[in-house]
């Protein structure tokens, strides 16, 4: 994945969906670097993306939260051929096992500590 600044996605008008992506890896990282960084370029065209939170542990637990207007979007990327193909050489090479979880966000703000706070 990118660099991503220590800033989390902006808060959004509700509702909105999350596509929460939690992965352990397998040692084999021939492409990953590549492929992850295509896909997070490809899913900025999504009409409806909104934007991307990822962590990864010391121990290897890995945390992807993409963040969406509707379901049409989420089934737009699920759907996307590249994608699709990244996601069968995930489960060939890449992933010892992951899980997907999708919700519907209700509730939504955020919090910056300003100077002098």
């Amino acid at each position: 994945m990118s660099d991503h600044s220590l800033a989390p996605v902006a808060a959004h008008e509700p509702p909105y969906y999350a596509a929460v992506f939690t992965s352990v890896r397998t040692e084999d990282d021939g492409g990953y670097g590549e492929t992850a960084e295509r896909m997070e370029e490809l899913v900025k065209d999504i009409p409806g993306y909104l934007g991307m939170d990822y962590a990864r542990t010391p121990g290897g637990l890995a945390i992807t939260v993409g963040y969406f207007r509707d379901a049409d979007a989420i089934r737009e990327w699920s759907g996307h051929a590249e994608h699709r193909a990244a996601q069968r050489r995930g489960r060939a090479e890449w992933y010892e096992r992951y899980t997907l979880h999708i919700a519907k966000v209700e509730r939504s703000h955020e919090f910056e500590r300003t100077p002098g706070d």
